[in-house]
């Protein structure tokens, strides 16, 4: 039985743990802040609960196995999981409303048709069925096996582009391209306003397509009680496994001896000894020093991605007088021209528990935004500014928005950046194929013996399947060593 720290107690952290207490290890969590959850945390003010985080599942299944194979009780017993149906609507820029069933292709089809003409459900269809390709190419290097140690291979577009009348003969095109070529007009804004949300732009991959399709193919999922429930479910499956919370411990440095990670050092000067660590949180806050005094990056090795490179969330939590209408969508997406690609995200669930009585309504508005460092998310005036454009979006898709705001409460990356500590507030997106690997992310592995990295700043990136995911990986090569090829 090995002795093993982890850093930070967000979902892929204690994903990571629940595998590893299961397998018989001796597993202490220390966490900066005085809870759990990481990013899936809760907002709670006179009856209201907001997530201030994720708002939807997609692939469930990867907590389902965490769940199966850490205790008797399957995930839905210890949450109450819906689907959401209808999967989302659109409030296009054109004052189009399009209105997508949850995980129907045909459906979607049909839906696209009638908005958009004959033939608009074909090509999307068209262009998801490239995408499985992709989702069939990258499945398994992504998500289930270590990142490779020749990663750089996947560097490479795995989209199969269309080559006709000498289109994209020369390499793949980009997404924008893409877009354009294949799906054109509204499509073509559909599918980039996805991306956007994802934080990508027109120059991402093609490979960047495997995001529609997964939502699309797997669904969007909710958890009754807020999103929160979910970690908080997580969390108990630790503690059913023996695993030790240590809160308010701030961890500054990852010990090493004898060429390896023995410990940590907390920021009061205290350690905790370990046989191995497992990094859960942004690395680039850490100081991980390798033997030598040399990189506790191998050579050649994918290297943290900066939080400044990538972007942070702007939410606006809106508590409403007034009942929730009857037919109201989960979600919508608002798409508004004035600002590049920017798309509000506004949900507003049928769910009692979040709201104090039936006479009220609790709204979640958010969107991406820079990072704090790129945007001084600290200033008022600019959070104002912000925060009144989200309010405009969503007033198109909650009608008499402004007359039934009792009170407003706004998270910024600033906020985001001090409660859980990554760099600039940023929210790491999943890792995609192509772009010469720009979007990998570091491997669970690292040059220093007995260090690993897991959660959504290590291989496979951010998201709540992506950072269980991870769990099930550093799990896998703690348990299993250098034999360990991947999730079955």
């Amino acid at each position: 039985m090995a002795r093993i720290a982890v850093i930070g107690a967000g979902t892929g952290a204690m994903a990571t743990a629940a595998r590893l207490a299961v397998a018989g290890h001796r597993v202490t969590v220390y966490e900066r802040s005085a809870d759990y959850g990481g990013a899936v945390g809760r907002y709670e003010r006179d009856g209201f609960t907001f997530d201030t985080g994720p708002g939807l599942l997609h692939l469930p299944a990867v907590y389902r196995d965490l769940f199966v194979k850490t205790g008797k009780r399957p995930l839905e017993e210890c949450v109450r999981m819906v689907q959401v149906d209808p999967q989302v609507r659109h409030l296009l820029a054109d004052g189009t409303a399009l209105t997508l069933p949850n995980a129907s292709r045909g459906g979607v089809a049909a839906a696209l048709d009638q908005a958009f003409g004959a033939g608009a459900g074909d090509r999307w269809n068209a262009l998801l069925n490239r995408a499985r390709d992709v989702w069939d190419a990258t499945r398994r290097p992504l998500l289930e096996e270590p990142l490779r140690p020749d990663w750089q291979v996947l560097g490479r577009d795995p989209y199969p582009a269309l080559r006709k009348a000498g289109l994209f003969r020369r390499r793949t095109p980009d997404l924008g391209r893409i877009a354009e070529h294949e799906l054109g007009g509204p499509l073509a804004a559909l599918l980039l306003d996805e991306a956007h949300g994802h934080g990508l732009d027109s120059a991402a991959p093609g490979a960047a397509t495997v995001l529609p399709y997964m939502e699309q193919t797997f669904g969007s999922w909710y958890v009754l009680g807020g999103m929160r429930e979910l970690a908080t479910a997580v969390y108990e499956r630790c503690l059913e496994r023996k695993v030790e919370f240590r809160f308010g411990a701030d961890v500054r440095e990852v010990l090493v001896r004898d060429g390896r990670a023995a410990g940590v050092l907390l920021a009061d000067g205290t350690t905790g000894t370990a046989d191995q660590v497992v990094c859960a949180v942004d690395p680039t806050g850490l100081s991980l020093p390798a033997p030598g005094g040399g990189s506790p990056w191998p050579a050649g090795a994918r290297p943290p991605r900066d939080g400044l490179e990538m972007t942070g969330r702007l939410t606006l939590m809106l508590a409403l007088r007034g009942t929730r209408p009857e037919g109201t969508v989960h979600r919508t997406e608002v798409h508004s021209p004035g600002r590049g690609r920017r798309v509000v995200t506004v949900l507003r669930p049928d769910d009692p528990a979040t709201r104090p009585d039936e006479e009220h309504e609790a709204v979640t508005v958010r969107a991406t935004c820079a990072p704090q460092g790129v945007v001084d998310w600290t200033d008022g005036p600019t959070v104002r500014k912000e925060a009144e454009e989200l309010l405009e979006a969503a007033s198109r898709a909650v009608p008499g928005l402004r007359e039934r705001l009792l009170w407003q409460e706004v998270r910024t990356p600033a906020d985001v950046e001090a409660s859980t500590g990554a760099r600039g507030g940023a929210v790491p997106g999943p890792a995609l194929a192509g772009a010469e690997g720009r979007l990998l992310y570091p491997a669970n592995t690292t040059a220093v013996p007995g260090l690993y990295l897991a959660g959504g700043w290590a291989h496979p990136g951010g998201g709540l399947a992506h950072a269980g995911m991870s769990g099930a990986l550093v799990a896998g090569l703690i348990v299993e060593g250098a034999d360990f090829r991947g999730s079955q």
